[in-house]
């Protein structure tokens, strides 16, 4: 389940609420802009004994963004073989989803800020959805999240 969110400042966030353990999420948040070229934002994983945050992951406009991926995903609902994956050029945030019976798409959501320095680290959550409907409903949010469009609460 995703939802637009404010953060106690009154900013703009998107919040993705894994469907089988609501303790275990995503937040986009943060987004800001230097130029025409680019979106940074900040991106928060939280879990069970677990929180995690990367300040600045870069979404290029040239490059395929997140949302292409994951409207990608939400078009086959009926399912797919293996795992489909996604990244930051920078490599700082990537993706991978898996589908399991029942219609169930799982997200697993990786952090590894600063990917190629000595002593960095990474962190992961899995966020699992509805395959068709609620995928559709979060490429839909993250695509307005990268606009900057992002609006009040999305049931």
């Amino acid at each position: 389940m995703t939802s637009a969110d404010s953060d106690i400042d009154d900013k703009p966030g998107l919040t993705i609420h894994c469907q089988e353990n609501p303790s275990v999420g995503v937040r986009f948040c943060d987004r800001f802009s230097f130029d025409t070229d680019s979106v940074h934002y900040a991106v928060e994983l939280w879990a069970p004994g677990l929180t995690a945050r990367a300040n600045e992951v870069v979404a290029w406009i040239w490059d395929s963004d997140l949302a292409p991926f994951l409207e990608e995903l939400a078009a086959d609902y009926r399912g797919w073989d293996g795992e489909r994956s996604w990244r930051t050029d920078d490599k700082d945030l990537m993706v991978s989803a898996v589908f399991r019976s029942g219609g169930h798409v799982g997200l697993t959501w990786t952090l590894r800020p600063w990917p190629s320095a000595a002593g960095g680290w990474s962190a992961s959550v899995t966020t699992w959805l509805e395959g068709g409907e609620q995928m559709a409903s979060l490429a839909s949010d993250v695509r307005h999240f990268l606009a900057g469009a992002i609006d009040g609460q999305v049931d």
